[in-house]
């Protein structure tokens, strides 16, 4: 990977920015006003290349800032929107856990960080936690439908943006702006403490440093941590004869799982606590940007440092590996960016965008000693020119590219040493004729994926394999009536397989799985449409939407019933498929009595997914239901809320039916000084009645339910 030549560009692209013509302040996709004190933009969605409201977007989108966000708040980004409409979580563990995007997770939903891939190894596995620290977001935007496909066609599912503004956007109108977090978590004594100081320096210059703090120990879970079955099951092999090990005399070594090393009865009763579970995360970053009339240059560095623990998939048989592995994942990663404001009647701006990410992370054995270890060393760059508006007619095009260097060194290592290599020209094009709104964009995508396994990783195959992918969507919406739009749009997407898809053959310890792919995968295709539904007036907010899909060529991980090392195997293979489903969300206010003011919201979502010749897709969520009433005030809130998710009978092969649960949650926020001084205190309860609940999307469902009661005390600071 010519690092140095893409470092020269960007540099270049400042150089450009820096002596471009005045014209306006560059705010990198945020609206005109001051970003450090405003609080009332959760109807811009930034992500993209061309800023639009959240009302004008074709397809399901979210966005998650201020108070809501400090709400949502947990160690991972998946648990952070678990309660976002559409979104569920892969829950392998508190500290693992990935979006869930209407059903699809792993490599159909890119998750960024500044408009940038994570450049990590959490597309991998469900186990490898993303590198990405929520503590320190901004705002968090959730995209699905076409839009997305600006991003690559691994974002065929969705797109979660998490922005930082690691890298300054704009200057503030104090020397030194601060903000602090800080909370308490008691399910799993959880500690966090998270920092962030923008620093005008004069002259257009300014500087950023932040970082943060998060430490918790193993989860209180409302009761045992397997499943009625599961229990019985290893009930049962607690009463079988012991017999003698006979690997013992084989020479396995010292890392080896005996039978007569599990106490099935133990884990039976394994109760209140999920062990393993406890993780320690820290993070620090720096910025500089030079921001003038006619554009902005900035760099940033992080560091991202992770220690957590993977729940235990307790075995239930004799036969059954079970391990408490621990991952200690690092990263350091360079953002730049730059931005031209342009004097033209056809461009309003140019903007590149780039970020280097050396990754890796270490699994330790229970003895301290280092198993397996994951490196991935990845960038990311986009250019994009973004047209002047001209009679309603607004666009960007653009070009990207993503380069992955990963390997995998280890007696447990699953995966070659390979490469990835992307390419993709996009462009998105909306014109607005008076209520009529149209959209349209195209995608071509290259890539390139070459195994090279090392000396020692005789059991993978040299390979090198090319694809190209072709994706494109139109829409319209129509403003039916003053507040109400209804909208619809087709897409016709590709997504080329990736290297874990492709090139995986051996034991996965920290997902417990023996894993195979396969070489002759072809390219995956979703033809889908979806209908939207928008309205807003005097007290009330609506949106829904209604979506179907059709795939070709869908790949998917099925489990075959036969064991390797112990471990179930997992095939890769393809098939046709089908996925629909719905979200609805709405708000109402009641009353305003004085100063307060009443409300109640709702939302739900659903999704259907079958694979031809194989029946239900793996891991679907059920319908999720979640009512809520509130009341706000200048200085307090209140809220109660209840959410119901439905028992999913509708399961794969050897997959097993999740229950449905219902849980209650309470919050308080008090603002001492109103909300013109953001200073803010929350306390919530969550999950009151400390019921079992499982999610039917992780791996890990019947061996580690979601945390049990949860009292948590957050304080926020913004000056």
């Amino acid at each position: 990977m010519n690092t140095q030549f893409l470092l020269g560009t960007s540099v270049g692209l400042a150089l450009l920015a820096v002596a471009s013509p005045a014209r306006a302040q560059a705010v990198d996709h945020d609206d005109a006003n001051d970003i450090y004190h405003t609080h009332d933009d959760r109807d811009i969605v930034v992500t993209g290349a061309v800023q639009v409201s959240r009302k004008d977007v074709l397809s399901g989108v979210a966005v998650l800032r201020g108070e809501e966000l400090t709400a949502a708040l947990r160690a991972s980004i998946g648990d952070t929107l678990a309660h976002t409409p559409g979104v569920s979580a892969t829950s392998f563990g508190p500290s693992a856990s990935r979006p869930v995007l209407r059903g699809l997770q792993g490599e159909r939903v890119r998750v960024l960080s500044n408009g940038i891939g994570s450049i990590d190894v959490s597309n991998t596995s469900a186990d490898h936690a993303p590198a990405i620290n929520p503590l320190l977001a901004h705002r968090i935007e959730v995209l699905r439908g076409p839009q997305s496909l600006q991003y690559g066609s691994a974002a065929i599912g969705g797109v979660v943006n998490v922005i930082d503004h690691r890298i300054p956007v704009a200057e503030p109108d104090e020397p030194v702006h601060l903000a602090m977090l800080g909370s308490y978590g008691s399910a799993a004594d959880e500690r966090s403490l998270s920092g962030s100081a923008d620093i005008a320096l004069g002259g257009g210059l300014v500087a950023h440093v932040d970082g943060s703090y998060f430490k918790s120990n193993d989860l209180r879970i409302g009761g045992y941590a397997l499943t009625p079955a599961l229990r019985a099951e290893a009930l049962a092999s607690s009463l079988l004869p012991h017999e003698e090990d006979e690997h013992e005399e084989e020479g396995h070594d010292e890392h080896d799982h005996h039978d007569e090393e599990i106490d099935f009865a133990a884990n039976a009763g394994v109760k209140d606590r999920l062990p393993n579970s406890a993780a320690r995360t820290w993070t620090a970053g720096a910025g500089l940007a030079y921001i003038n009339e006619g554009g902005s240059i900035g760099v940033a560095y992080s560091r991202y440092d992770s220690r957590y623990g993977i729940p235990i998939r307790l075995a239930t048989q004799p036969g059954q590996h079970q391990e408490a592995p621990v991952l200690h994942l690092k990263q350091d990663r360079i953002d730049a960016k730059a931005e031209v404001l342009v004097s033209s009647d056809l461009l309003e701006k140019v903007a590149f965008r780039y970020a280097y990410g050396n990754y890796s992370h270490a699994e330790i054995l229970p003895d301290g000693t280092t198993g397996t270890t994951f490196f991935n060393k990845g960038m990311e760059g986009r250019f994009e020119l973004v047209q002047a508006d001209r009679n309603g007619w607004t666009g960007a095009s653009g070009i990207q590219f993503v380069m992955r260097d990963f390997n995998v060194v280890g007696d447990e290592a699953y995966l070659p040493r390979n490469d990835t290599q992307q390419f993709g020209l996009f462009t998105v094009q909306q014109l607005q004729r008076g209520p009529l709104r149209f959209e349209a964009g195209l995608r071509f995508e290259r890539s390139r994926l070459e195994s090279k396994p090392l000396p020692d990783q005789a059991q993978f195959v040299p390979t090198s394999l090319t694809y190209e992918s072709y994706s494109g969507s139109i829409g319209a919406a129509y403003d039916v009536a003053p507040g109400w739009k209804i909208g619809a749009n087709l897409s016709r997407a590709e997504r080329s397989p990736s290297a874990e898809e492709l090139f995986a053959n051996g034991p996965h310890h920290g997902t417990e799985t023996y894993e195979i792919g396969n070489l002759a995968l072809r390219k995956e295709r979703a033809t889908s449409v979806e209908a939207i539904l928008r309205g807003s007036g005097n007290g009330f907010d609506v949106e829904a939407s209604v979506y179907h899909s059709w795939f070709g060529n869908f790949i998917y991980e099925s489990r075959t019933g036969a064991f390797e090392d112990g471990m179930p195997v997992y095939q890769i293979s393809q098939a046709d498929a089908k996925l629909y489903g719905f979200e609805v969300q709405g708000e109402v206010t009641l009353a305003k009595p004085g100063i307060w003011t009443i409300k109640a919201d709702a939302l739900a979502d659903w999704v259907h997914a079958e694979i031809t010749g194989q029946g239900p897709a793996p891991r679907i969520p059920p319908l999720r239901v979640l009512a809520g009433l509130s009341a706000h005030s200048p200085r307090l809130d209140l809220r109660a809320e209840v959410e119901r998710v439905s028992q999913q009978d509708r399961v794969a092969a050897f997959e097993t039916v999740t229950p449905g649960y219902t849980t209650v949650n309470a919050e308080i926020a008090y603002r001492p000084w109103g909300k013109e001084r953001p200073l803010s205190f929350t306390l919530a309860a969550h999950n009151l009645f400390d019921v079992t609940a499982r999610r039917h999307a992780s791996f890990l469902k019947d061996y580690a339910p979601l945390a049990g009661r949860d009292i948590r005390l957050t304080a926020r600071l913004e000056f």
